[in-house]
């Protein structure tokens, strides 16, 4: 490895812009005039979906707009960090084309296996994470993507490392797969345990989510896009990390310099439950993780995020977290959750909801 060769990507790959179209320029259904396009919620844990898909007319895209096998589409802006950075690669040849908060990169001289795992590696994501953090709309330049250094090993070596990830990846896509069902089978049981939380079976007591904590709730710690070091004192835990199971996502985090009363404010601990407050599809407001136990390292919880810290004498964290993703809590937050170009829910929102407590 020591002998690999370290290239800047602006030098051995092609920056393509998205098509920019009006709504006018949207068909109903794929037509002779229309191709299907792309957009960023069609890039999904490093694949794409093609389950939401819109259609624009065949004048707005260049020839070169076109999407060839092996190219990498990049969600490059988004009005949640969490989007930002998302790539996936075109494995088939199809006829499809992007929209403009997407780019492309295309490369001959570097083999598409392997280059397509660099966007899924863990310097990728956290080099992202640390350009995209602090903005309220977040963006990746394109002296960003430019100046993102890959090491470049022979060719042959190129090939032999996509068979191994490619190999890996699979087992990942399966093991995934099998967390779902899990998912399902965890849900059910916690339902069979504490009955329909709508219907309120067991006739549990319904308590106000505010009268379950030490502290007010509170907004995260906010840092300007700059401030993100590799060299900061604290990691920053913010809406990407609120992932869909039951405890925080803490590996990554992105650092930042902070102050001692910064660190005391906005600091977490085992037990703090923490809500995504904006999003960019009403989906994604309110989701919930709580912080892990026995945490071994300062994190701070970012402005995009809402933490309140339960009261552990009172309630069980796990059991809060399960009921945040049934129904009866979940049409409580959307009920509260207000809609303009994101989707956003304040503290008062949360603290409006009941439980129902055992």
């Amino acid at each position: 490895m020591s002998k690999w060769k370290t290239v800047r990507l602006g030098d051995v790959c092609e920056q393509i812009r998205g098509v920019s179209y009006k709504p006018a320029d949207l068909h109903n259904d794929l037509d002779d005039n229309s191709v299907t396009l792309l957009r960023a919620n069609n890039i999904f844990e490093d694949v794409l979906n093609y389950d939401d898909l819109v259609y624009v007319d065949n004048k707005k895209v260049s020839n070169f707009q076109y999407l060839k096998k092996g190219d990498i589409l990049i969600c490059a802006s988004s009005g949640s960090r969490n989007l930002v950075g998302k790539a996936a690669c075109l494995e088939e040849d199809r006829k499809l084309t992007f929209g403009a908060f997407c780019k492309v990169l295309r490369t001959d001289s570097i083999n598409h296996g392997f280059f397509k795992h660099y966007f899924f590696s863990p310097t990728y994501r956290l080099t992202i994470s640390n350009l995209s953090a602090g903005a309220n709309i977040n963006n990746i330049r394109a002296e960003d993507l430019d100046n993102l250094q890959i090491p470049l090993p022979p060719l042959e070596t190129q090939k032999q490392i996509a068979a191994v990830l490619d190999k890996c990846t699979s087992l990942i896509s399966k093991y995934k797969k099998m967390l779902e069902k899990y998912d399902t089978l965890i849900k059910s049981r916690f339902i069979e345990m504490f009955g329909d939380p709508t219907t309120n079976p067991m006739n549990w007591d319904t308590v106000n989510i505010s009268s379950l904590l030490t502290a007010n709730a509170s907004n995260g710690f906010f840092a300007k896009r700059d401030e993100y070091t590799e060299d900061g004192n604290v990691e920053v835990l913010g809406v990407v990390n609120i992932v869909n199971t039951m405890y925080s996502k803490i590996d990554l985090l992105p650092k930042t310099n902070a102050s001692e009363k910064d660190i005391k404010k906005y600091s977490v601990k085992y037990g703090d439950m923490l809500f995504c407050r904006s999003s960019l599809v009403a989906e994604g407001i309110g989701k919930a993780s709580i912080v892990p136990e026995n945490i071994n390292k300062t994190i701070l919880f970012e402005c995009h995020v809402i933490r309140l810290r339960l009261d552990l004498n009172k309630c069980v964290p796990e059991y809060m977290q399960m009921l945040s993703t049934t129904s009866f809590f979940r049409n409580q937050v959307l009920k509260h959750a207000k809609t303009s170009t994101m989707t956003t829910i304040g503290q008062d929102g949360i603290l409006k909801t009941d439980v129902r407590l055992p």
